[in-house]
Parts: structure tokens; C-alpha cells; sequence
């Protein structure tokens, strides 16, 4: 059954590679480089959530953090964007790991209001440290990215939209690489035993404080990255950007593409952002959309879209399997 599907990923990666040239329109275009934004961040929490079972409430926290150390660092020490933007997510992943090492010590509920307790700080402190972040007026005027060189004296400059899709692009498939690579490692497999019975995996020889602090720094890194390429595209930061509901748009987008999986955070992201905007939906109601889409996958679709894909392909294998025996 896998074999017969191992054309889908090629496939959707040629149609994200042409999306530009099919996709004149700038507004559309808009909503594709957004998702792809989200879709990182998305990834970046599932990494935590999906693969070791800690519910971090603190995502947007972490996202925000990236986004305003990368505009202070471009705007304040004027370095590039491809210097401002290891920095920026490193210092999101130093934030990562400082209030993991506390927070992770405790579980379930504790360690979800925990998280969301320094989502709020972090919210406060950007909305009233206005000599630094200019407080609710934001920080505006962040450039964007520096011209690539290229050998032979060439440069890819970020001047348009499509180049922008093409880098948001690249880093998400970097994200997707890193993160799939993490999880077909050891490391990967204590993630995933630690979500399953934190006990046993101890009684098995892993230390579940440092994996799941690994596990959450990494996290906390690749939300950071998310900030950076959001600041450098929007070229404009406010206090909202750090907030919780950040965090709980994300954690939306998992649940709805599918927990612990690879494709279900883009799937879900690109369910969510784009569908309203193609159906015309207004703002003040899709809070309302999104609440009822999440109540139907919970009814119908309790592990997401990428979840009920899966469970159907193992039914109709073992169908097909007792077909042939018989």
C-alpha cells in the first residue's frame, strides 16, 4: 500500500515548486507563504507534543521571541537576515531551555499551565518594555532578506513575492528533513517512548528529563525560525504576535491534520488558513468556523485527517490481505 503511495510527497513537492508560476495572483500567493510560515511553526510544536506528549502553551511565546531578537537584531546591530536569523532562533532555543528546565519537571496539566503562565510574562514584557520592542506601537521598518550571491557573480534578491514563497519554502522543507531525521534516530525513538510511558522508558535506560529538554530546545529553535521569516516578510512586530493564541492556532492546526505525524501540522495549517479565505469567510466568525471544523474532527476524525488516512490504508491492506487468504 505504501509503495503504491510513495509518488504523493514527489508530487507535492513539484505542485509547491510551480505554485508560483500557477498562482499570478498576489493575494493568493500571500495566503500560500503565510501557511507556509504557520506550517513551521505547527511542525515545531508537534515536535514537543506530537512526539514526546508535553503540551507546551508557550509556542507563540517562543515564536515571538524569534521574530523580535531577529528585528532588533537587524534594526538595533544592523546584521543581515542570514546572520540575524541563527542568532535569533538560537536565542529562542536559550529561552527554550532555561524554562524547560524547570517547567519540564513537572507533567500533564502542570507543566501546560506552566507554559502558558510564561506566554502571558513574555506578552506583558513586549507590550510595556517600549524602549526596547516600542511596546504597542510595534516595531516597524524590519528589512527584509539580504541578496544571495551565487557563484559567478550572481545574487537571488527578495524582492517579490515569489521569492519570498521560494525561501519560506526552503526553510520549511528544512524543517521537515530536520525533523524527519530526528525521529528515524535513537533520539527519535526516546521521544516517542517517553510519550507512550515516561516510567517505563526510564526503567528502559532513557532519561526523560534531557530528552524531553532536547526535545523542547529544538522546538523552542525552529519556532524561533518561524518569528525570523515572519519579521523579515510582514516588516512589522506588535505585542499580539507573542501571545497565547498563537500557541492554540497551532496546537488547532496539529489536532486537525493529525498528532505525531509529519504531514498533518501542514496539512491542518493549510486547511485552516486557506479555507476561509476561499470561502470569504469574515473575521469575527472564524473563530466560530474553526471551533466547529475542530468539534467535527473530534467527533469524526479524533486523529486527524492524516490519521484517518492511515487507519483506512492498514483496513483496506488487512481487507485485501484476508481477500488473497481466502
Amino acid at each position: 500500500m505504501w509503495a503504491r503511495r510513495r509518488w504523493i510527497p514527489w508530487a507535492v513537492l513539484a505542485a509547491a515548486l510551480i505554485a508560483p508560476q500557477v498562482v499570478s495572483n498576489k493575494y493568493y500567493l500571500n495566503i500560500l507563504i503565510m501557511s507556509g510560515i504557520w506550517s513551521i511553526v505547527a511542525l515545531s510544536l508537534n515536535l514537543i507534543l506530537g512526539y514526546t506528549g508535553q503540551v507546551n502553551l508557550a509556542h507563540g511565546a517562543f515564536f515571538g521571541i524569534g521574530a523580535y531578537a531577529s528585528a532588533l537584531l537587524m534594526l538595533k546591530l544592523q546584521l543581515n537576515f542570514w546572520l540575524a536569523l541563527p542568532l535569533a532562533a538560537g536565542i529562542a532555543a536559550a529561552f527554550g531551555f532555561l524554562i524547560g528546565l524547570p517547567a519540564l519537571r513537572t507533567r500533564g496539566s502542570y507543566f501546560a499551565i506552566g507554559t502558558l503562565c510564561f506566554n502571558i510574562i513574555v506578552t506583558q514584557i513586549v507590550d510595556r518594555w517600549e524602549g526596547l520592542t516600542e511596546g504597542a506601537r510595534g516595531l516597524m521598518g524590519i528589512p527584509g532578506p539580504a541578496p544571495l550571491p551565487l557563484p559567478g557573480g550572481y545574487e537571488i534578491a527578495f524582492k517579490t513575492l515569489a521569492a519570498h514563497y521560494y525561501l519560506v519554502l526552503a526553510f520549511l522543507l528544512l524543517t521537515l528533513l530536520a525533523i524527519r531525521q530526528i525521529m528515524k534516530s535513537l533520539v527519535g525513538r526516546s521521544f516517542r517512548a517517553i510519550r507512550g510511558n515516561e516510567e517505563l522508558a526510564e526503567a528502559l535506560g532513557i532519561h526523560p528529563m534531557r530528552e524531553k529538554l532536547l526535545s523542547f530546545t529544538v522546538s523552542c529553535f525552529l519556532a524561533g525560525v518561524g518569528g525570523v521569516l515572519y519579521a523579515t516578510y510582514i516588516g512589522f512586530l506588535s505585542p499580539e504576535l507573542t501571545d497565547y493564541h498563537v500557541s492554540f492556532d497551532a496546537l488547532i492546526y496539529i489536532m486537525i491534520g493529525g498528532v505525531g505525524t509529519l504531514a498533518g501540522p501542514i496539512i491542518g495549517t493549510l486547511l485552516i488558513v486557506t479555507l476561509p479565505e476561499a470561502l470569504q469567510i469574515a473575521a469575527e466568525y472564524r473563530l466560530l468556523f474553526y471551533g466547529l471544523i475542530l468539534i467535527v474532527m473530534i467527533i469524526y476524525l479524533p486523529r486527524g485527517i492524516v490519521g484517518w488516512v492511515r487507519e483506512r490504508g492498514s483496513r483496506r491492506g488487512s481487507e485485501e490481505g484476508e481477500w488473497k487468504r481466502s
